[in-house]
């Protein structure tokens, strides 16, 4: 696969990432949509910051979109993802429909980043 094809589809991933984490994740906590608060005490944190929850989500999710913070953002978003799948295993969610979604979520993420970071590829090598 050529570099330009490898930036393209990474771009792409890294697009539907962050378009997920902004609409469906954070946009609801910051613009205080009662969805966000029912799940939050359907997890067991009903007195949560929810709106810290969202800026912070949001600023990762930026930061990943920007070339020279991409790998910041996406290791700070990595801490987001894992404190959220720390709470679907507290509230005994199912496995693999929510307690790892993260994890989806996760190598989509980093899977972009790897895709068009030709600095990541050099870090983590993918042989044949």
């Amino acid at each position: 696969m050529s570099h330009r094809t490898m930036s393209i589809a990474g771009w792409v991933l890294s697009a539907l990432f962050a378009l997920f984490m902004l609409g469906a994740s954070a946009l609801p906590k910051l613009a205080g949509m009662p969805i966000a608060q029912d799940t939050m005490a359907g997890l067991g944190w009903a007195d949560s910051p929810i709106l810290l929850i969202g800026v912070l989500e949001a600023a990762c999710a930026i930061l990943y979109l920007i070339p020279a913070t991409s790998f910041l953002g996406a290791v700070l978003m990595m801490a987001i993802l894992g404190g959220a799948m720390a709470t679907q295993i507290r509230a005994h969610s199912p496995l693999a429909s929510h307690t790892l979604f993260s994890i989806y979520l996760g190598v989509i993420m980093w899977g972009g980043l790897w895709l068009r970071s030709p600095a990541l590829r050099a870090v983590f090598p993918f042989r044949r």
